[in-house]
């Protein structure tokens, strides 16, 4: 096995497209190198992001936030914009492994890891945010979501891999919240979970909403009806009860050791009803 520290963009896209079958991307490397050891790949060259200018910041961009691929857990929590504008993509991406894991992971390797269980994945989704992906064929933006398209597969072409992530801009009374089940009260996966962002008019009333759940079926899954039950509401509990139904009839789990097919579907609404209540106190303010 080969390493290799490119300088730019375009010289690790080469090398890429070079070893179609044979390169790994490195950034945290909290994932690659935990299947590494376990033999679950070999691969002929690692590619080292972290040495490329822009991908260890995070920057401003058109009112919201461009995240590089090699910026940590730890780099985007004390992150203080970040924190402000988006602090559910922030807890969510806290919640990636110890505190060790935080120095080294990325929310770019957590989502093209494709795990139905990623913690920032659907914290991204819900809030709308865009990865940058270069590759042969030059760049493209797409939405978080269209990454993962299997357990463990994600959508990216031979030769491409993600720069950045761009959170975007956030307008007065807005917010999120991400909340996730676990059976212990830290490093571990999640069961399932729920990332909410709402938007809300100046008398309370929610004009608009993104629902996300993770691990609950086998990619995250943006569920337009449990956000339709939230819009032209307060929020009330006629209006939760119908998210919390949304996202149980949207839901596709499976059973195994760690939650059943019915405890899942049960909890990821509940979840799903407290994150929403808490991006509303954070967009009405009573809350950070």
């Amino acid at each position: 096995m080969r390493y290799t520290a490119p300088s730019t963009t375009a010289e690790a896209v080469n090398l890429l497209a070079s070893n179609p079958d044979g390169a790994r991307i490195l950034a945290g490397g909290t994932d690659l190198l935990v299947q590494l050891r376990a033999g679950i790949i070999a691969p002929e060259l690692l590619i080292d992001i972290k040495h490329i200018n822009g991908l260890r910041d995070i920057v401003a961009e058109d009112g919201g936030l461009r995240i590089g691929a090699a910026v940590s857990g730890a780099e985007l929590g004390e992150h203080e914009a970040a924190r402000a504008l988006w602090p559910g993509v922030v807890e969510a991406a806290e919640l990636i492994g110890s505190t060790q894991v935080q120095g080294r992971c990325t929310i770019v390797g957590n989502l093209c890891n494709a795990s139905p269980a990623a913690d920032s994945v659907p914290a991204m989704v819900a809030a709308g945010a865009i990865a940058r992906v270069i590759g042969p064929n030059g760049s493209r933006d797409c939405a978080v979501g269209e990454i993962p398209v299997a357990p463990g597969r994600n959508s990216l072409a031979p030769g491409e891999f993600i720069t950045s992530i761009l959170l975007p801009a956030r307008v007065e009374h807005a917010s999120d919240a991400y909340l996730r089940f676990i059976p212990r009260t830290e490093m571990d996966i999640a069961v399932c979970s729920a990332g909410v962002s709402l938007k809300l008019d100046k008398s309370g009333i929610c004009v608009a909403a993104r629902v996300a759940l993770g691990a609950v079926a086998p990619t995250v899954l943006l569920v337009e009806e449990a956000a339709d039950a939230l819009i032209g509401t307060t929020l009330d509990e006629a209006a939760l009860a119908d998210l919390a139904n949304a996202c149980a009839q949207a839901s596709a789990p499976i059973d195994d050791k760690r939650g059943t097919v019915e405890f899942r579907t049960e909890v990821v609404g509940v979840l799903a009803k407290r994150a929403a209540l808490i991006a509303k106190a954070r967009a009405l303010g009573e809350t950070s």
